[in-house]
C-alpha cells in the first residue's frame, strides 16, 4: 500500500503467477468495516486500509452506479465517487500484470456511467 499526497496504491501479490497487480485509486476509496464506514480524512482511515494488507482478496464487483468494489474476510474498499470527488479524468488503474494488461476507470464510463 502506498500513499501518495493525492492519491493511493493498493499493492496485490499473487501465489499462483508472477502478476504483480496495482490498483491505484485517483479517488479515495471509502472503506468498509464491521463497525461502518470510513472515508480518507476520517481519524482511523489509514489504519483501516493497513488492516487489509494481510488479507486475501476474497472477491471483486464492478456494476452499474456501484462502482468497484474490493471484499476482504474483514471489509471491503469502494470506489464509488461523486461529482464532488473528482480530481481528474480517472477514477483509478489496474496494472502490473506480466502480460501488460491494465483497465481504466474514467467518469461516464461502465461503473462510473452515473458520473458526467
Amino acid at each position: 500500500m502506498v500513499f501518495v499526497m493525492d492519491y493511493v496504491q493498493l499493492c496485490f501479490d499473487s501465489d499462483a503467477s508472477a502478476d504483480m497487480p496495482i490498483l491505484t485509486c485517483d479517488v479515495f476509496p471509502v472503506v468498509h468495516t464491521e463497525i461502518g464506514q470510513l472515508r480518507e480524512g476520517q481519524i482511523g482511515y489509514g489504519d483501516a486500509l493497513r488492516a487489509f494488507i494481510p488479507g486475501h482478496v476474497v472477491a471483486t464487483a464492478e456494476a452499474f452506479e456501484a462502482g468497484l468494489r474490493v471484499e476482504f474476510p474483514n471489509g471491503a474498499i469502494v470506489l464509488r465517487p461523486s461529482d464532488d470527488e473528482l480530481v481528474g479524468p480517472e477514477i483509478a488503474t489496474l496494472s502490473g500484470f506480466v502480460d501488460r494488461a491494465w483497465m481504466c476507470w474514467r467518469p461516464g464510463e461502465d461503473a462510473f456511467e452515473y458520473l458526467h
